[in-house]
């Protein structure tokens, strides 16, 4: 008896330790869980010496410079600078005939006499001259490139190499057999890059905001912005979870509580000057096609199945490019991509399914499409405002539930309600998440006019509240949906031309890398697409990005082997 009771005493005592352990532990992680996030880019400050990262002169913006940052997040953001650092003009003033001009340029390829087979590496050189036919001495230029086919509704994009000589270089691989022919664009001379820059750090305020106050029969309008020039009285919105800043001036009259909405208020004229105008100038440096001094096509030849095989073995999460189209089809090389033709197949796929949708008007567009394509799922009328939302769709038959909220300022919309602006962070807080929860993201065009740090404060803030979700539901589907290029003219380069949204996209996969989201690559399902690029891109784009969400939830996986065959047997007797 005497042993039984020494041996209950030791057994309690055991357990007892490994509770206290259990509890040591867990409250180290809560005690962490700020910098959750931060583990999958930046490494523990032991392990990664600070000389590894160079640090950048930054011009402080605003509050900005008092953040308390720890010293992952300093860091992190000296990567991130580093990441999205571009080649300058060596003077700050480049007569304009100097400049780059598309007309002088051209590319050539560099290998046409090579015997091409699909998986080979395909390179251009691009030579830039400037108005007076002389060949530049700097780089800084930003160039989209793509190959395509035609008859086949096929294209992939381009890896551009900058030499900063005046030559770039462009890698492509050919993922299709047949005659392919190479596109080369100038989006924007080094010199307009340079201004883009300046106007990016000097003038935040070049898109401003209002907020309508009102009691009783007083109303007010003022201007809002993430901080206010001045010494005149504001209102301090910032979140009290995020600590997301926000301002609007004070009312005369009124009381900050009387606000009740927000909305764009315009843009700011006369950002140039007449010479600096020149380098903005649609059809002659804005997204302007770049001849070739030769040959622009090349015959691919199809690969034999063990070739083909081979290739795909050779894939991986990180190939460049993701993917390319293929009779209108987005072939990711990432992931096995199903193709949702069918309303009954979507339907399916989300039987049982929260769905929720946060970010900007490029994702309100798969809110519209799944509503539209779905017979089943009908849209609630919330009284929201038309294009602002929040919006929700149900399918009662099959017990889904899709909803789409904007996410919180800057956001260009027209009158937001104050009930309708929440920031990402504070939602995906509220969410329980689960195997039946599907979360997907997107958060860029509105910050293109901000400094880098006020969207990297944005996303910090929104990857803590996902790696919180994960860790409590691991079994919950995120999915972020990258930027995409658009159309520009000289006054729309100047808020959102795409080298903004390039440098942005650059920021946000590198933040969100290794996270455990997934991301759905509507950059280049956009720039690959024969389509002329828009802000919000045509429904065969949308439906194709939506294939590749849906893939994540619903792979067919057990279909992968007889789908691969069928698509080999198929290239194979195309020539």
């Amino acid at each position: 008896m005497w042993t039984n009771f020494c041996k209950l005493h030791i057994l309690c005592f055991v357990l007892a330790v490994l509770a206290i352990l259990a509890l040591v532990h867990n409250f180290y992680q809560l005690g962490n869980l700020n910098d959750a996030g931060l583990k999958w880019f930046i490494e523990d400050d032991d392990q990664q010496p600070s000389s590894q990262v160079t640090k950048i002169p930054r011009k402080l913006y605003c509050g900005y410079e008092h953040q308390v940052l720890s010293k992952r997040e300093q860091r992190e953001e000296e990567s991130l600078f580093a990441a999205i650092q571009w080649p300058k003009p060596p003077q700050e003033k480049i007569p304009f005939v100097q400049s780059t001009d598309p007309s002088h340029s051209n590319f050539m390829i560099l290998n046409t006499h090579t015997r091409f087979k699909v998986g080979d590496q395909l390179e251009v050189l691009i030579h830039v001259k400037d108005y007076e036919g002389r060949p530049k001495q700097y780089g800084g230029d930003y160039f989209q490139a793509r190959i395509h086919s035609a008859h086949l509704k096929a294209g992939a994009t381009g890896r551009v190499v900058d030499y900063q000589n005046g030559s770039y270089k462009i890698f492509f691989t050919l993922l299709w057999p047949g005659e392919v022919m190479v596109s080369v664009t100038l989006v924007h001379p080094s010199e307009g890059i340079q201004l883009l820059h300046r106007l990016r750090e000097e003038r935040p305020d070049r898109v401003y905001f209002k907020s309508l106050f009102k009691s009783g029969g007083i109303s007010e309008t003022t201007v809002c912005n993430v901080c206010l020039p001045g010494d005149t009285p504001v209102c301090n919105f910032t979140d009290l979870y995020t600590g997301e800043p926000w301002f609007c001036y004070k009312p005369s009259k009124l009381s900050c509580a009387a606000r009740i909405n927000h909305y764009k208020g315009g843009y700011q004229k006369g950002l140039l000057t007449l010479e600096e105008s020149h380098f903005f100038q649609s059809d002659v440096n804005i997204k302007v096609p770049i001849s070739s001094s030769g040959p622009d096509t090349v015959i691919v030849r199809p690969l034999e199945p063990a070739e083909m095989d081979n290739l795909e073995r050779s894939q991986s999460t990180n190939a460049f490019p993701s993917g390319y189209y293929y009779q209108d089809e987005w072939q990711s090389r990432t992931q096995w991509i199903r193709h949702f033709n069918k309303s009954s197949d979507i339907t399916e796929c989300l039987q049982g399914k929260l769905i929720y949708l946060f970010g900007d008007s490029t994702i309100r567009q798969w809110f519209e499409y799944l509503t539209a394509f779905i017979p089943d799922l009908v849209e609630m009328n919330l009284g929201s405002p038309k294009n602002v939302g929040p919006f929700m769709s149900v399918d009662p038959k099959h017990n889904i539930l899709l909803q789409f909220h904007c996410h919180g300022p800057p956001i260009r919309f027209s009158t937001v309600f104050n009930s309708g602006l929440h920031y990402i962070a504070n939602e995906l807080n509220r969410i329980v998440g689960g195997r039946n929860t599907v979360i997907a993201i997107t958060i860029w065009s509105h910050f293109s006019t901000f400094p880098v740090e006020v969207y990297i404060r944005r996303l910090r803030n929104i990857r803590r509240s996902v790696v919180r979700l994960l860790d409590r539901s691991p079994k919950t589907l995120v999915v972020i949906r990258t930027a995409n290029v658009q159309e520009l003219g000289p006054e729309v380069s100047l808020f959102n031309s795409d080298w903004y949204s390039y440098q942005l996209d650059t920021i946000m996969r590198k933040m969100f890398s290794g996270t455990g989201v997934h991301f759905v690559d509507a950059w280049e399902m956009s720039l690959a697409h024969h389509l002329p690029h828009k802000l919000h891109p045509e429904d065969v784009i949308v439906k194709n990005q939506l294939d590749a969400f849906l893939s994540f939830l619903c792979p067919l996986e057990a279909h992968y082997s007889l789908l691969r065959g069928i698509h080999n047997q198929m290239w194979s007797v195309l020539l």
